[in-house]
């Protein structure tokens, strides 16, 4: 969930020459900042600790650690993309610390996602190593936290699908539901599955949800 920029704690540092000059900055929820393209990578760079995304209008959102049950549930989720990538070496699985620059320009971090080896290969070695690589994921999924909104994460699944997107999954264990996205489809709403098949995109590959949507 997008939280704003939040600073390093209060007071300013003198920096020294040709240095940016560090100063404390709290932003209301409500309130935004943009930024371009390449100044997106800067600040991502300056600031490795935090995790940003930048929206397609170019607005910059904050999201804050994950609690340690969400963070559990989560290391399971992509554990199992992984594993079962690595097994079938059709493509490569990404973890939530992965960015990924969307056609329409949005810089986005699903929680887990996957890629063919046909499309990410074709991808030069530094687009693939150096920035944020400018190709939609194949499948997504995004884990709920306690604090996320709903119809924000529904809105960030809109766009993966409207950017390429060809299975997303909307994890929420709050209520113990799925909602799986598809092109040119219904959203599918469901409610406590024991496991959600990666289908055409995923092909064989089985998620067991114990431990990430109910223990």
């Amino acid at each position: 969930m997008s939280r704003g920029v939040k600073s390093r704690p209060s007071g300013r540092r003198r920096s020294r020459k040709g240095e940016p000059a560090e100063i404390a900055l709290r932003l209301p929820i409500d309130v935004r900042l943009f930024v371009s393209t390449p100044g997106f990578g800067r600040l991502c760079a300056a600031n490795p600790e935090l995790r940003l995304e930048r929206t397609a209008k170019g607005a910059i959102e904050a999201m804050p650690p994950a609690s340690g049950g969400t963070g559990a549930r989560n290391g399971r989720l992509t554990a199992q993309v992984v594993l079962w990538s690595i097994e079938e070496r059709r493509g490569t699985a990404f973890d939530s610390s992965a960015g990924f620059t969307l056609p329409n320009g949005a810089v986005r971090s699903p929680d887990a996602s996957w890629i063919h080896n046909d499309r990410w290969l074709a991808l030069t070695t530094t687009q693939r190593e150096i920035g944020f690589s400018p190709i939609c994921p194949d499948f997504v999924a995004e884990l709920a936290s306690p604090s996320d909104d709903r119809n924000q994460l529904r809105a960030k699944m809109e766009e993966y699908l409207a950017q390429g997107v060809r299975l997303g999954w909307l994890i929420d264990p709050r209520d113990a539901t799925v909602e799986v996205y598809r092109p040119g489809r219904p959203v599918e709403r469901l409610d406590r599955p024991a496991t959600l098949s990666g289908e055409d995109v995923l092909p064989g590959f089985v998620l067991d949800l114990k431990g990430i949507l109910f223990d």
